[in-house]
């Protein structure tokens, strides 16, 4: 089976400009900016994006000390003037051919004539060149022609000036212009389909029309790649439109003698040649036959491509690049310092040395000047995509730093690769403040890879949740009475506190935080502090853990005796007030009672009317009950001067 390759597929002029102008601007800034896709592939997007050139919706998100690129398919005039208002510095990618078109429609404005234009009227190329005029008609074919004149038909003697979309297909655009050169009296055509997209759909017709089969490369949502599909069914019945070559099987090629390729302006040549490659394989598996690459293939102009990998010795470090010998006269070969690292501050000579073997990929081919600029970074790169591509099969856990709060998730960098881990696989709680995550170094799993879209999925909870579970297990296989740990307060509630010890939660009641009396535990700690805890009591069935941070090694009653006696005098803390009195703490874990009678050497209605929680007081101990552990505490005997406590009071009517 034969496979002819249209010469002229892939990347135009303005596409492959656009594209450059965008690499030098992130090389040159670190950052830079795109308005929408710079072009329509969303593969070269996604690698610009790699590079530093991110996306934004809406000029209003840039401002001064911004770079922006302007897509090839050109901007809203309004647009660009609210940039260069803001002061964003602008690098115009728009396509040459876009901007001859911007000002045939601007001219014809000045002139007193109404610009229209034949094209995709939500196409943002078609949207930007109205934009030029404060008024613009866009009709998408013949059929939108005559509509336009029959609805009005006074408009037959407006001059107007009639401009393409660069991509319009041929045949659409010169049978609208013969409607309009026959309705109107005073028309000016100006043909400004590109001469590029007019070879390549040239070509495309003739060779579907040689074929049973014919492939079109190109993002779904480019025009130009739609137009050439549309072409290609007026000559061929069987027409393949794909992004990418994993959507191709040897079904596609069952029965078919020849088959043709072509691509869209915005498809890398990359991607062209995989779809190739992809197309001569399943060739073979439709046909059975063991025909080599290079039997299908035996014409490519270039020994070198672009995607290939190749070593080559080091030859010679500069201060902008490293000079590599491929051992092939035909290329001057080298690697950009921006293409040796992913890390800016590495230096060449760190990396690599004068003799040194090294294998690289090949970037950009230039065969008519001889040269091929290659990368060692994007090969070691899609090494690490290999490594990634295992890691899911095995499950292997990987280490990133989280780089960035995402929309619904995070963006984890493990070896150079974004890796987005959803909100659910975070491993906080929901609704958490994902941010706080940033610059964190966290362990994870790929759950999901797509690498052709670069796109890879991983899990940090998995990893947390099996540490987790692993940790559980440890702590229900030796846990014992008495045992401790160090914890992490992780909740509260009005009557105690839950700690982690290790993977399981343990309850410590209030009255076991402290010897002390409190009323609430944020008295004596808070989320997130670490406490010494013990076990009091455990129940493997319920897996109820209960905890202490009492230390029972000191016993508050004997603290007391040591320290005080009869008679003595202390300063107490009042810790509950009640009708008959008040009780005070005169040691951790030891109360004593002060009788109403005892609050004041006056008639106390309430002990509330002298006395308030928490406030420090002096008393005299006045009796000590060792049996039942109860102190009496006296403040009246304070204020008594001692004669009058040995010489009572008598009754005159006693006396």
């Amino acid at each position: 089976m034969q496979v002819i390759l249209a010469k002229s597929a892939g990347f135009c002029y303005g596409v492959r400009r656009a594209v450059e102008l965008a690499e030098k601007a992130a090389a040159e800034t670190g950052t830079c900016y795109m308005l929408g896709d710079l072009i329509h592939n969303s593969h070269v997007v996604e690698d610009l994006a790699r590079r530093g050139v991110r996306k934004v919706s809406t000029p209003e998100s840039l401002g001064a000390g911004d770079t922006v690129i302007i897509r090839s398919h050109g901007e809203v005039k309004s647009i660009l003037n609210t940039l260069e208002d803001r002061g964003v510095t602008c690098v115009n990618a728009t396509c040459p051919n876009v901007c001859r078109i911007q000002k045939i429609v601007a001219q014809a404005q000045e002139e007193g004539r109404l610009p229209i234009i034949i094209g995709e009227p939500h196409h943002p190329e078609v949207v930007g060149v109205a934009s030029w005029a404060s008024r613009a008609v866009v009709l998408e074919g013949p059929a939108a022609v005559e509509a336009w004149y029959r609805e009005d038909p006074s408009r037959r003697d407006i001059p107007v000036s009639v401009v393409a979309q660069t991509t319009c297909i041929r045949e659409l655009f010169e049978t609208s212009c013969k409607i309009i050169k026959k309705e109107c009296t005073n028309a000016e055509i100006f043909d400004t389909i590109c001469n590029a997209t007019r070879n390549r759909q040239t070509e495309a017709a003739a060779i579907a029309a040689k074929v049973d089969v014919m492939v079109v490369v190109g993002d779904r949502k480019s025009a130009n790649t739609q137009h050439l599909a549309e072409i290609c069914r007026k000559a061929c019945s069987r027409v393949l439109c794909i992004e990418l070559a994993d959507e191709l099987s040897a079904e596609s090629f069952r029965g078919c003698g020849v088959a043709g390729l072509t691509a869209g302006a915005s498809t890398p040549a990359c991607i062209i040649k995989e779809v190739y490659t992809t197309m001569s394989e399943e060739i073979k598996a439709a046909e059975g036959k063991e025909e080599s690459f290079e039997e299908l293939l035996p014409n490519y102009e270039s020994s070198l491509h672009n995607g290939d990998k190749v070593k080559g010795v080091v030859t010679k470090i500069t201060a902008t690049e490293v000079l590599v010998d491929l051992a092939n006269p035909q290329y001057n070969t080298y690697i950009k310092l921006n293409e040796l690292s992913d890390d800016p501050n590495a230096k060449p000579e760190d990396i690599v040395k004068v003799g040194d073997e090294i294998e690289t990929y090949v970037v950009r081919v230039n065969d008519v000047e001889g040269y091929a600029e290659l990368s060692k970074k994007r090969l070691d790169a899609g090494k690490i995509w290999e490594n990634i591509e295992k890691a899911v099969e095995e499950k292997t856990v990987l280490e990133g730093i989280v780089t960035e709060e995402n929309k619904g998730g995070i963006v984890v960098s493990v070896k150079g690769v974004r890796v987005f881990v959803p909100a659910s696989q975070s491993g906080q709680p929901r609704g958490a403040d994902l941010s706080a995550m940033v610059k964190q170094k966290v362990q994870l799993r790929i759950t999901e890879v797509n690498r052709a879209r670069r796109r890879v999925v991983g899990s940090i909870r998995s990893v947390t949740d099996e540490a987790r579970k692993a940790a559980q297990e440890e702590v229900w296989a030796n846990i014992e009475v008495g045992k401790h740990y160090t914890g992490t307060v992780k909740s509260m509630t009005s009557y105690g506190v839950f700690v982690d010890i290790g993977g399981v939660d343990g309850m410590v009641h209030i009255s076991e935080l402290s010897w002390s009396r409190i009323k609430t535990p944020a008295e004596v700690c808070k989320v997130g502090d670490t406490l010494d805890v013990y076990v009091i009591s455990f129940d493997p069935e319920k897996r109820k853990i209960s905890l202490g941070v009492k230390d029972r090694s000191i016993n508050p009653w004997e603290v007391f005796m040591s320290k005080y006696a009869v008679g003595d005098v202390a300063e107490v803390r009042i810790v509950k007030l009640m009708d008959f009195g008040a009780f005070a703490e005169v040691v951790p874990g030891v109360d004593g009672l002060i009788h109403i009678s005892q609050i004041a050497d006056h008639r106390v209605e309430k002990p509330e009317d002298v006395l308030s929680e928490g406030q420090m007081v002096k008393v005299k101990i006045t009796a000590i009950d060792e049996e039942k552990k109860k102190i009496s505490l006296s403040i009246r005997a304070l204020l008594t001067a001692p004669a009058a406590e040995e010489s009572p009071v008598v009754d005159s009517e006693e006396a």
